[in-house]
């Protein structure tokens, strides 16, 4: 998942301190003592900033508890000045010898004043940032929304006419002819819930699983006798939904690249389980030896097709990953449903 690297904030924090450093710097007064000082105060004000933008903030602000969130916040800086101020005197008494007992009231005021300034500057910075952010990945949802439906209208073939089409077929199909009809009656179903039911931005978890079931019954149907499917699905949550024919590009890479060797066995393992909200699916399969990449290296559209989609429904929650060891190709992909 997308996220913000450490590095990044490092970076972000060494930059504000030369800034107050070249900034504040009186030179009446030792670089050291203006290093140390500033430093001090980035400190807290780095502590403060963390504490109120990924605890305080989600938790009082962004749910409008704005008494607790005013409170906390208050609370969080006066006891950060506190310790600063006390930290400052001890620092001024016994290495710069400038600080009387008098002084540490306005000490502790100038700690208070500071650090809130600071942390209002730089955490309304980083929500007005977010915010904007936020806005650009909505327009661009949007944009890419109306792209798809667009797209899939102009693909879209008249479903009336295509099932009456393949009505047509099943009635020339000598009637002896059990399972060329069988194959065309799955094909049919496929075809109808990709036409019909996944016209919707989200659908039922367990409706996407049963067509999956299909899709793989389909699937082994065009591969060889030695072949071998293990298809496990546990703990389901009925209640979850998921954005439609997400999980069947994965599967139909797994049929697509197995391995085909006629010495051994083929496998295929595919296992979809939930825990809470979040969805735990798992795709493998062995692999020929002189294609060791073949998903990276195929240059498949469904794949690249899969990754923008999850972009655009579950951005910064999601989680895909392969690996290839020991003969197997295996992907993972968790995905928050939330």
């Amino acid at each position: 998942m997308k996220k913000v690297t450490p590095i990044y904030h490092i970076l972000f924090w060494l930059g504000i301190y030369l800034f107050w450093i070249a900034v504040f710097r009186s030179y009446s007064v030792s670089i050291t003592k203006t290093m140390t000082i500033e430093f001090c105060y980035l400190i807290f004000i780095t502590l403060d900033y963390y504490i109120i933008a990924y605890f305080i903030i989600p938790k009082f602000l962004q749910k409008r508890k704005y008494f607790y969130f005013v409170l906390t916040s208050i609370i969080l800086i006066a006891f950060s000045a506190l310790i600063r101020a006390l930290v400052a005197a001890q620092m001024n008494h016994y290495f710069f010898h400038t600080l009387q007992n008098s002084d540490f009231n306005t000490l502790y005021f100038n700690s208070f004043l500071n650090i809130t300034i600071w942390i209002q500057i730089i955490t309304i910075s980083k929500m007005i940032l977010d915010r904007i952010q936020d806005q650009r990945q909505l327009d661009m949802m949007e944009k890419e929304r109306v792209k798809n439906e667009l797209n899939f209208l102009k693909a879209q073939i008249n479903p009336h006419a295509l099932f009456n089409s393949l009505n047509t077929i099943y009635g020339y199909i000598d009637k002896n002819n059990q399972p060329a009809r069988n194959i065309l009656l799955q094909f049919s179903e496929l075809l109808r819930y990709q036409l019909y039911d996944c016209s919707v931005e989200k659908i039922s978890l367990e409706k996407e699983i049963n067509y999956i079931r299909k899709y793989i019954a389909f699937q082994q149907l065009r591969k060889e006798e030695n072949l071998q499917v293990d298809f496990e699905i546990k703990d389901i949550d009925s209640r979850l939904e998921i954005t439609p024919l997400l999980l069947v590009v994965l599967i139909e890479n797994v049929f697509k690249f197995v391995s085909s060797s006629t010495e051994k066995e083929n496998i295929i393992i595919i296992k979809l389980f939930t825990k809470g909200n979040v969805l735990h699916s798992y795709f493998s399969n062995t692999t020929e030896l002189q294609h060791p990449s073949i998903i990276e290296n195929s240059g498949g559209i469904g794949l690249a097709n899969l990754q923008r989609r999850l972009e655009l429904s579950y951005t910064d929650k999601y989680e895909l990953t392969t690996r290839n060891e020991n003969g197997f190709y295996e992907t993972n992909l968790i995905i928050d449903l939330r």
